[in-house]
């Protein structure tokens, strides 16, 4: 059980680091006026494949409850954005921490997110149980 959740740990790490990609290349390659925009707009569609790698790998060796798998998907992404995206991206950009949380597309994403691995998750358990 515990081998489950730190390897769910990992796989959230290279989702989050694939999703902090996605999200600066796009920062530093203007297409619209507005990076943030379309920074926000890259990492919508961006978490989606990157969430589908995740949830795949994990499958492959490991098994949780899709939710659980979710959540702990989230709450390590939370984490690693409040401990290495605000200070080292997002504070020397002008952002700050409420600024970050307050902003509603952290939370659309997150849900987002959150769907996308359960769903997953849920495709992938069902066809191992099957």
């Amino acid at each position: 059980m515990i081998h489950s959740k730190l390897f769910s740990v990992a796989c959230a790490i290279l989702v989050w680091t694939l999703g902090i990609c996605f999200f600066l290349i796009s920062y530093y390659l203007p297409i619209l006026e507005n990076a943030t925009l379309q920074s926000n707009i890259t990492l919508v569609l961006g978490i989606i494949p990157s969430a589908c790698l995740g949830t795949y790998l994990f499958y492959k060796k490991s098994f949780l409850k899709p939710s659980t798998l979710a959540l702990i998907f989230i709450t390590t992404a939370v984490i690693l954005d409040t401990l290495i995206t605000l200070p080292v991206f997002m504070i020397p950009a002008g952002s700050s921490h409420p600024m970050f949380f307050g902003d509603p597309m952290f939370y659309t994403i997150a849900v987002e997110f959150y769907f996308v691995v359960y769903y997953f998750g849920k495709h992938l358990t069902e066809k191992i149980t099957a």
